[in-house]
C-alpha cells in the first residue's frame, strides 16, 4: 500500500498545505482509495503523481466543509472525462442528500454509477465495512462536534515466502506453476507427482495495516481501532498548550495523538490536520508540535502535502 498526502491543514488552506484529503494506493489492483476530499482536491492530484482515473472508492470522515468541499467539483470532473467506471462513497448519513443536493441544483450529472454507503451502523456494531480476498475495512465513532468516524485499511495474511531453491530440487520446471504454488496450490506435475505448495512456502506474512483518524478529541475508540496498526495518521489541530481550547473544539492535540499512538501500540505516527496558526515564522510551529508529540511517540513525524509513505508487507 502507498499513502500520499494530499491535504494537510485544518479548516482553510494555507500557502504551503491544502485541507485534508489523503489518498491511498493499492498497485497490484491499479486502484486508488481517497479518504476526505477537502476544496482543491482535484488540483492537487494534478500536481500529484497519482490517476485519478484509478480512483474506485472514498471515505468521508465526517460533513465539516475542510473534508467535503472537493467532492462535487472531483466527481463532476470525473464524470465530464468520461474514463470512470464507477465510484463508491462511504461516510456520515447526510453525506448522500448533501451530494444529491449539490448536484440537482448545479444542474450536474454523473454519467456513471455513484453508490453511496452509510457507515454509521458498521461504526457502533463493530462490523466489518467492507472486505474482500485482499483488504478489511472497519471504522469506528470519534468524538466531534458532529458525527465523524475514523477508518482502518488492514491487508489480509500474504502467503509465505516462495523457496525457489527448493522447488528447483525436486526438479519443478520453472513457469506459470511457481505461481500456483507461490499461492500455496496444490498441482500435479505431468510426471504425476502431486505437490503442495503451501509446503514450499514459509510461514504466512501479515498484511500492513493504516488507520485514519481525524477529527477528533482523544477518545478510547480511536485506540481501539489504531491497535497494532503500522500507521496512525491522526489529526494534530492544537500544540499542547492549546489542550482547553482542543478539548472546547473536540479536536486534538500533539500530546493526544501521541498518547493514541501510544495507547494502541502502533509503530508509526504520522500528524496531519495542522492549524493555520502554527504556520513557519510564527512563535509556535509544526516543528514544535512534532517535537511534543515525539516527547511521548517517538516515531512521530509531521505529514506535508504530497508526502508519500510505501508500507511493505514484507516488513510488516
Amino acid at each position: 500500500m502507498q499513502v500520499t498526502f494530499l491535504g494537510t491543514s485544518s479548516g482553510v488552506p494555507t500557502r504551503g498545505r491544502n485541507v485534508s484529503s489523503v489518498a491511498l494506493r493499492l498497485p497490484q489492483r491499479a486502484e486508488l482509495w481517497l479518504f476526505d476530499c477537502g476544496e482543491g482536491t482535484q488540483h492537487q492530484f494534478l500536481r500529484s503523481e497519482l490517476r485519478v482515473s484509478q480512483l474506485s472508492r472514498i471515505f468521508i470522515t465526517h460533513m465539516h466543509g475542510d473534508h467535503v468541499f472537493g467532492l462535487p467539483g472531483l466527481l463532476a470532473s470525473l464524470g465530464l472525462a468520461g474514463t470512470c467506471s464507477g465510484i463508491d462513497l462511504y461516510g456520515p448519513d447526510p453525506l448522500r442528500d448533501y451530494l444529491e443536493g449539490v448536484l440537482r441544483t448545479s444542474s450536474t450529472r454523473i454519467g456513471y454509477p455513484l453508490r453511496t454507503h452509510r457507515v454509521k451502523q458498521a461504526a457502533h456494531s463493530g462490523a466489518v465495512l467492507l472486505e474482500d480476498d485482499d483488504l478489511v475495512v472497519r471504522c469506528t465513532p470519534l468524538t466531534h462536534r458532529v458525527p465523524a468516524f475514523a477508518y482502518r485499511v488492514d491487508q489480509r495474511p500474504r502467503p509465505g515466502r516462495f523457496d525457489v531453491e527448493q522447488a528447483r530440487a525436486l526438479g519443478i520446471p520453472p513457469g506459470p506453476i511457481y505461481a500456483q504454488l507461490k499461492a500455496g496450490q496444490t498441482v500435479t506435475l505431468d510426471d504425476g507427482r502431486i505437490i503442495n505448495g503451501a509446503q514450499l512456502c514459509g510461514p504466512p506474512r501479515p498484511g500492513s495495516s493504516v488507520v485514519y483518524c481525524t477529527d477528533t478529541v482523544f477518545c478510547e475508540a480511536a485506540v481501539e481501532l489504531a491497535r497494532g496498526a503500522d500507521l496512525l495518521i491522526h489529526e494534530s489541530t492544537f500544540a499542547h498548550a492549546e489542550a482547553e481550547m482542543a478539548i472546547a473544539r473536540q479536536h486534538s492535540t500533539s500530546t493526544m495523538a501521541a498518547q493514541t499512538a501510544l495507547a494502541a501500540g502502533v509503530k508509526q505516527l504520522m500528524l496531519t490536520h495542522l492549524s493555520p496558526r502554527y504556520m513557519p515564522g510564527n512563535p509556535v510551529t509544526p516543528d514544535d508540535l512534532l517535537a511534543e508529540a515525539r516527547a511521548i511517540f517517538p516515531n512521530t513525524e509531521l505529514a506535508k502535502d504530497f508526502l508519500t509513505l510505501e508500507l511493505s508487507p514484507a516488513e510488516a
